[in-house]
């Protein structure tokens, strides 16, 4: 993991001084709507904004979770004083337009997953921020959970000595109507970068960029990944076995094996509550959370940690490694054959 850089200009922001954070949302769906309400739960934050590309819309929203300032336009919420960081929860292809144009005007943001559409909106993204000085986070709320974050502390430990193997799925059976977002090329739909981003963020937080990358998947006829299995391979031997679809509910769960030992992490392993430790020779030992936040509250508490500390990137979500991922996500797709019409 890389440390996180400090700006002047974070440095001089109120969240230095340990105030209360003041978040504005940007987009009204469904991931907008669970992110508010699990942050409106902190004691040290605030939702005080929200923006759509309706009036209609963000006065809805914002009438339901109580937001004092409701915008029809995203320009409005970037340039209000008072809110101290954006996040942003808009369909995939838009992250681009509206993370960037949050940085502009000099705003920190929070960006959900998958970060962009490609590496190159990506790395423009990063480098907006990096030249700026403005804090920047993909919204990669697994590497924040610190029942994730112990995992990875043990195997980098040699907890399982040197890992062999990584295998994590994520599935359900998804939308058949080829109107639906999820079967739509133009917003970046398929199971990879809704789903796969998971499993792949996942291996690569144990093991860095693969070295190869083969796939084979199941299109629609619009032409978006409905079934997708992914063999990434690092030179020192290692694998992952990675799986997304949205023809079939898999376990999704998640398998780490090395030399030494498996750790295994049940159902829903991208947010995981506990881990089962197994060491070559003893007996099983279970790791749990111990209580205080949850779900996409630890992805708010860290950017509100950095922001206090006047930092520009998350030590936890380090942007190096958002683009590590997203250059896999495209080596995916590359190999499958899905395009997008912004590639």
């Amino acid at each position: 993991m890389t440390t996180g850089q400090t700006s002047q200009a974070s440095q001089a922001s109120p969240t230095s001084r340990g105030d209360t954070v003041r978040w504005g949302v940007l987009a009204t769906g469904g991931i907008a709507a669970r992110f508010t309400e699990e942050v409106q739960r902190l004691a040290d934050a605030e939702v005080v904004a929200v923006a759509s590309r309706s009036d209609a819309s963000a006065k809805e929203f914002a009438g339901r979770f109580g937001i004092p300032r409701a915008y029809g336009e995203w320009s409005a919420l970037v340039a209000d004083p008072e809110v101290d960081v954006v996040y942003v929860a808009t369909p995939h292809s838009a992250h681009r337009t509206a993370a960037g144009l949050a940085l502009a005007a000099g705003k920190p943001v929070l960006c959900e997953k998958p970060f962009t559409l490609n590496v190159r909106e990506a790395t423009e993204l990063v480098s907006l921020a990096r030249e700026r000085g403005v804090f920047l986070m993909e919204a990669m709320w697994t590497y924040c959970n610190p029942v994730i974050r112990r995992m990875a502390e043990l195997v980098r430990d040699g907890a399982i000595g040197d890992i062999q193997t990584v295998q994590a799925d994520f599935g359900f059976p998804g939308p058949t109507d080829p109107g639906h977002r999820l079967r739509d090329p133009a917003l970046g739909g398929g199971a990879l970068l809704d789903l796969g981003v998971y499993p792949v963020s996942f291996a690569q937080l144990l093991l860095g960029e693969p070295d190869r990358v083969q796939a084979d998947a199941l299109l629609s006829p619009e032409g978006v990944d409905l079934n997708t299995g992914m063999l990434l391979g690092w030179e020192s031997g290692a694998t992952a076995l990675l799986t997304c679809s949205l023809t079939a509910g898999t376990p999704v769960t998640a398998t780490v094996s090395g030399t030494g030992g498996r750790i295994e992490l049940p159902s829903g392993f991208f947010h995981a509550d506990r881990f089962v430790l197994h060491r070559n020779g003893a007996g099983p030992e279970e790791f749990t959370a111990d209580g205080g936040l949850y779900g996409l509250q630890y992805e708010a508490a860290e950017v509100m940690r950095c922001l206090r500390a006047g930092e520009t990137e998350s030590p936890l979500v380090p942007l190096d490694g958002t683009l590590a991922v997203m250059r896999t996500l495209d080596a995916v797709r590359d190999r499958i054959g899905v395009r997008f019409p912004m590639d």
